[in-house]
């Protein structure tokens, strides 16, 4: 009985949980304050796929992100651009256009790796 009262309080976080917003009013979850560097996560990207495999996975990605991982890896016959870049483009701050390409790319890690381990649907 006791396992059962605590699978009813206990819950499961995610990293895309909102947990607030920054100055800009944007939501911010858990997965955007990690201490993780984005160019140090682009490296591992990188290393661990290829564009095609990108492509593969970019439909878990909301609408923003896409263009975020679509402008920085120079995907779809584009050139490369920088954060700085993409996020005069879209009219956000560098920082929030970071966070972005952050969340996009954990979201493309968990589903590469959930299908390169046999996991997937």
């Amino acid at each position: 009985m006791h396992l059962r009262a605590l699978k009813k309080v206990k819950k499961d976080v995610s990293l895309h949980d909102p947990i607030g917003t920054d100055k800009e009013g944007n939501e911010i979850s858990l997965i955007d304050i990690l201490q993780e560097d984005a160019d140090d996560i682009v490296d591992i990207l990188q290393a661990e796929m290829e564009k095609k495999q990108i492509y593969e996975y970019i439909h878990v990605l909301d609408e923003r992100e896409k263009e975020v991982v679509i402008g920085r890896f120079g995907l779809n016959m584009e050139e490369e651009r920088t954060q700085r870049e993409i996020a005069k483009e879209l009219k956000i701050s560098r920082s929030y256009v970071s966070r972005i390409e952050k969340r996009a790319l954990m979201k493309l890690f968990h589903e590469f790796y959930k299908h390169s381990r046999g996991k997937g649907n």
